[in-house]
C-alpha cells in the first residue's frame, strides 16, 4: 500500500501533540468512537442515508492509527461489516451515484489508508475490492450523467461530495488499480473548474446550513490533493479564503444560530468546527480560530443534538484533530466592521455592535444562485446545452430581509421549504402574486436570463446601513410590473425603515408582507407589536395603506426524503398590508427591536418632497434621520450627516445638539 493519506510524514509529531496541544481534539476523537460502541448497525440496506458509516470508519482508523490499540481495529470491522456487506451504497436516491457514495468512498478510503495493513489479507482484499467497485460505480456515473446533474452542478453540494469522495478513492487505490487515475484526475479536473466559477466574496446561495454542509467537502478535495500531490489550491481560491466571513456575518448575535436564508433546517445547524481550523490555518484568521474553540467549548453539543442536518458535526472528530493548527492565531470580532457586503449574492449585512443582544439585519437581492452562477451558468447553458445551476435550495427571497434583536428572531424567514413561496417572506406581492415559477422546490429551474434581481446600490458605515434593492423583474411579465425598488436603512440605533417604491404599467393591489414568531397585535392607529420572548418587534405604518390582516403562514418541508422523521412543519404569522388598485403603490414602514420588558418606542414621522423620503425616528436623548431619493444617482446631502451615499444620508443628533440648535 501507499504511504498513508494526509498523516504521512506527521505521524509521530501527531502522537507526541495528542499527549499535549492537540488533547482536546484527541478526547473528542476517542469519545466518538466510544459513541459508535453502543450503536446497532444495520444487517440491511435502510431507507435512511448510511453517510455516517463513512466518518464513524475514518473516526476508529485515525484512533488506531494513532494508538495502536486493538479494540479500534475491531470496532472498525463491525462498521466495515454493513458497508461491504450492502450490495449498493444508498436506496432511497440513485444508489451508487450520489450522497451515500461520496461519503462512504471519502472515509473508507481513509480506513483503508490508515488501517488496510492491519487488517487480515482477506479483509483488506474486500475493502479494496469494493472500494473499487463504488468507486467504478461513481465515476462511470459522472462520465455518463456530465452536462446534467450533480456531475457538472459547479456551485452544489452533491458536486463537491461526490467527487472529493471518488478522488479520495482514486488517491488510496491508484497503486493496486491503474484506473483509479483517472478518478482523481476527472475530479481534479471538477474541482479546478469548480474553484474558478465560486464567486470571490465567499458567499453562497444555498443558505448556511448548505454551506455547513457543503463547503467543508471543497476543504477536504484541497486537503487531500495538496498532502498527495503538492498542489496548493488555498492559496490561489479567493473563496475559500473569504467564505469564513460570510459565514461569521451570518452570525446571530449571540454567534450560536444562525442567519437562516435558503434552505436550514433549524438555525443551529451551523458550525463546522474542523473546517473553522482548516481555513484559520490556511489563512491565518484570528477570528476563525476564535469562532473554532467557542464553538468546541459553548456551543458543540448543542448542535449536536439538536441538528437536523445527518451525520452532524460529531463525525468531524477525525478533521478536527488533523486541521488543528496550534499555532493559529485567535482573537474576537469585536475590532471588525459591523457591516458588510457580499456583492455576488447581493447579500447586506449590518448589527448594531458584537454583544448577544444586539439588533441585526440581512437583506439580500441576487439572481439564482447569485451573479456569478446565474451569469455563469447561462452562458453554458447558451454554449454546451448543459445543465450546471441547480440552485434549488435559493428562495424567491430577493429584496428580503430577516431582523434580529434582543436575542430574539423578529422578522423571519421561513428557513427550509418543499414547496418555495415569495409569500413566505417579508416580501411584496403583486395582485397576490410572488416572483414567477415559485411554488415548487427548484424555483430558479429554466428561468430565463432575463429574470434578474439585484441591488442598485449600497452604503455602510458610522452604525449605517443602507441598501436598495429592484426585483421588479421576478414577477410574471402579465403583471406589467416596471418597478419593485425596496430602500433598507438600519439606524446606529437598530431601527430599520422600509422604503417600497412599486410601479406598473396597469391598477395592481400591492401587499407588503411581515412574517413574525408570533402574531402581531395592533398597538395604535397603524402600529402593532409582535412579541418574540426576550425581545419584541414594534412595527409602525407611515403609509396610507387602508387594508391590514393578520394570518398564520404554514410551513413545510422534507429536507431528507429517505427520513420521513426529519420533516419539518412550523406556522409563522403574516402582517399583510395592502393598497388599493393603483399604478404606483408606497409602503414606509418602520421597524423597532425592544426587549420584552420595555416595549415603548421611538416617536416616528415621515415627510416626502418631491421623491425625497425622510423618516424621523427620535428616541428621546437621540434623534436619527434617515433620507433617501427614490431615484437612483439622486444626490442627497445634508451638512451634518453621518453618512452620505447614492440616494442616501444618516444623520444622528443627540438632545444637547438639538437644544443648542434652537
Amino acid at each position: 500500500m501507499t504511504q498513508p493519506l494526509l498523516i504521512a510524514g506527521r505521524e509521530d509529531v501527531l502522537r507526541e501533540e495528542i499527549r499535549d496541544v492537540r488533547s482536546p481534539q484527541f478526547r473528542r476523537l476517542v469519545d466518538e468512537c466510544e459513541r459508535y460502541t453502543s450503536i446497532a448497525l444495520p444487517t440491511e440496506h435502510p431507507l435512511a442515508s448510511i453517510t455516517y458509516i463513512g466518518a464513524a470508519s475514518a473516526n476508529l482508523a485515525l484512533a488506531y492509527r494513532l494508538t495502536g490499540q486493538q479494540h479500534y481495529l475491531d470496532e472498525l470491522r463491525r462498521w466495515l461489516t454493513p458497508a461491504l456487506s450492502f450490495p449498493h451504497w444508498g436506496k432511497a436516491n440513485m444508489p451508487d451515484h450520489d450522497l451515500d457514495a461520496g461519503w462512504l468512498l471519502h472515509g473508507l478510503s481513509l480506513a483503508y489508508s490508515w488501517a488496510g495493513d492491519a487488517l487480515a489479507d482477506d479483509e483488506r482484499l474486500a475493502l479494496r475490492d469494493k472500494l473499487v467497485l463504488q468507486g467504478t460505480r461513481l465515476y462511470e456515473f459522472a462520465v455518463d450523467s456530465e452536462g446534467d446533474w450533480w456531475s457538472s452542478s459547479y456551485w452544489q453540494n452533491h458536486n463537491w461530495i461526490c467527487y472529493a469522495g471518488l478522488a479520495t478513492a482514486g488517491y488510496a487505490l491508484r497503486e493496486e488499480h491503474e484506473p483509479a487515475r483517472a478518478w482523481t484526475e476527472r475530479a481534479k479536473g471538477n474541482f479546478e473548474t469548480v474553484l474558478s466559477m465560486l464567486p470571490e466574496d465567499g458567499s453562497n446561495n444555498e443558505g448556511v446550513v448548505y454551506w455547513r454542509y457543503g463547503v467543508p467537502w471543497l476543504v477536504t478535495y484541497l486537503d487531500v490533493l495538496k498532502s498527495e500531490e503538492g498542489i496548493d489550491w488555498f492559496a490561489t481560491s479567493d473563496y475559500l479564503r473569504n467564505t469564513f466571513w460570510y459565514r461569521l456575518y451570518q452570525a446571530a448575535p449571540d454567534m450560536e444560530r444562525i442567519i437562516d436564508h435558503g434552505d436550514c433546517h433549524d438555525r443551529r445547524s451551523g458550525h463546522p468546527v474542523a473546517m473553522y481550523y482548516k481555513l484559520a490555518a490556511e489563512y491565518r484568521i484570528p477570528q476563525c480560530q476564535w469562532l473554532a474553540d467557542k464553538v468546541a467549548n459553548e456551543f458543540f453539543w448543542r448542535e449536536a443534538y439538536e441538528s437536523g442536518v445527518r451525520p452532524g458535526v460529531r463525525a468531524e472528530a477525525y478533521q478536527e484533530l488533523l486541521w488543528f493548527d496550534p499555532s493559529a492565531p485567535s482573537e474576537g470580532p469585536q475590532g471588525l466592521p459591523t457591516s458588510r457586503v457580499f456583492t455576488d449574492l447581493g447579500l447586506v449585512v449590518g448589527r448594531t455592535s458584537w454583544d448577544d443582544d444586539a439588533a441585526m439585519v440581512s437583506f439580500k437581492a441576487s439572481p439564482g444562485g447569485g451573479h456569478k452562477a446565474w451569469e455563469t451558468s447561462h452562458r453554458i447553458k447558451q454554449e454546451t446545452g448543459w445543465t450546471t445551476l441547480n440552485a434549488g435550495h435559493h428562495h424567491p427571497d430577493s429584496g428580503t430581509f430577516v431582523l434580529l434583536g434582543f436575542g430574539a428572531y423578529l422578522a423571519l424567514d421561513e428557513g427550509y421549504s418543499s414547496r418555495k413561496r415569495t409569500e413566505h417572506h417579508n416580501a411584496v406581492l403583486v395582485d397576490g402574486n410572488g416572483f414567477v415559477n415559485e411554488d415548487r422546490y427548484h424555483v430558479f429551474e429554466n428561468l430565463g436570463h432575463e429574470y434578474e434581481a439585484h441591488l442598485v446600490t449600497t452604503t455602510v458605515g458610522a452604525g449605517w446601513v443602507h441598501a436598495v434593492s429592484e426585483t421588479s423583474a421576478m414577477y410574471d411579465r402579465a403583471l406589467g410590473v416596471t418597478r419593485a425598488r425596496r430602500h433598507l436603512v438600519m439606524t446606529p440605533r437598530g431601527v430599520l425603515v422600509l422604503v417600497d417604491d412599486l410601479r406598473a404599467s396597469e391598477p395592481r393591489t400591492w401587499t407588503c408582507l411581515l412574517q413574525t414568531q408570533n402574531p402581531s397585535r395592533a398597538s395604535g392607529e397603524s402600529r402593532w407589536i409582535a412579541e418574540a420572548g426576550t425581545g419584541s418587534l414594534l412595527v409602525s405604518a407611515l403609509d396610507d395603506a387602508p387594508k391590514s390582516e393578520v394570518v398564520p403562514t404554514a410551513v413545510h418541508a422534507n429536507p431528507t426524503s429517505s427520513t420521513p422523521s426529519l420533516a419539518i412543519e412550523k406556522v409563522q404569522h403574516t402582517l399583510r398590508r395592502s393598497t388599493e388598485p393603483t399604478t404606483t403603490g408606497r409602503f414606509v414602514t418602520v421597524l423597532e427591536p425592544r426587549p420584552w420588558n420595555d416595549p415603548v418606542g421611538a416617536d416616528v414621522t415621515v415627510s416626502e418632497d418631491d421623491g425625497l423620503v425622510t423618516v424621523v425616528v427620535d428616541h428621546g436623548d437621540v434623534t436619527e434621520v434617515a433620507t433617501v431619493h427614490l431615484e437612483s444617482g439622486a444626490v442627497v446631502g445634508h451638512d451634518e450627516a453621518d453618512i452620505a451615499g447614492d440616494g442616501f444620508a444618516g444623520r444622528t443628533t443627540d438632545r444637547a445638539r438639538r437644544d443648542d440648535a434652537r
